[in-house]
């Protein structure tokens, strides 16, 4: 005579790994095998081991939604802040040329001129015009001339001796620098000098801003 099986509910899903363990871990006694209250005991082990894993899985997804609410609001603001950057490094050349356009007229001969004085305080209304947009969009240069070197902000293309001044200061500007927000939209291409008083002040340029060994002698301003 074979053995009749109660069928299991198909729809009824096995309860997790934590609420099976519980209830290896705390068997019921052989005569609460009969006894409804002893079943039920069971059952409220097992109810407590899936509600203790839906808390923790719901606390989880809780704390991804978050970060991935933080970071995508910090890229949105990152994107908006730094929107411009190629824009801006292209158009910074402009003021490059207003530059090189008031250092081509020699000292004095404004003064002397009055239509070339007229065109020069034209260019630098217009170079200052300039660069009231640009900072209003977040640009703003750097003329580090006379300042520490920064290897941050500033990359050095020469040194040159002066014993007069602190070995890593700034003593000719070849190319201004810009920054977008808080960032180094064109480093200041600068010479910086050494062998001065405070030589242990120096900042390590690092690799990015190491001076060229072509461009030092070549100019013959830093020996070996």
């Amino acid at each position: 005579m074979s053995t009749f099986e109660k069928p299991t509910d198909a729809g009824q899903q096995s309860p997790p790994a934590d609420a099976r363990s519980a209830a290896e871990n705390h068997p019921p006694a052989p005569e609460a095998l009969d006894d409804p209250v002893g079943v039920l005991e069971v059952r409220v082990i097992e109810l407590e081991a899936q509600q203790s894993d839906l808390t923790d899985r719901l606390l989880r997804a809780h704390a991804d939604m978050d970060n991935l609410r933080k970071r995508t609001e910090r890229e949105k603001a990152d994107g908006a802040k730094y929107a411009i950057t190629k824009f801006a490094l292209d158009i910074v050349g402009i003021s490059d040329n207003f530059q090189r356009a008031v250092s081509a007229v020699p000292a004095g001969a404004a003064e002397e001129d009055g239509p070339l004085k007229s065109v020069l305080e034209g260019v630098m209304m217009t170079e200052r015009a300039f660069l009231q947009v640009l900072e209003r969009h977040g640009v703003r240069r750097i003329d580090p001339q006379g300042e520490p070197f920064d290897p941050n902000v500033h990359q050095a293309v020469m040194e040159q001796d002066d014993e007069e001044l602190p070995a890593g200061t700034v003593v000719r500007v070849f190319q201004l620098g810009y920054m977008i927000e808080d960032r180094v939209l064109r480093p200041a291409m600068v010479v910086v000098s050494r062998g001065g008083p405070k030589a242990a002040a120096v900042t390590d340029p690092g690799p990015s801003a190491s001076v060229p060994p072509s461009a030092s002698n070549d100019n013959g301003t830093s020996g070996g």
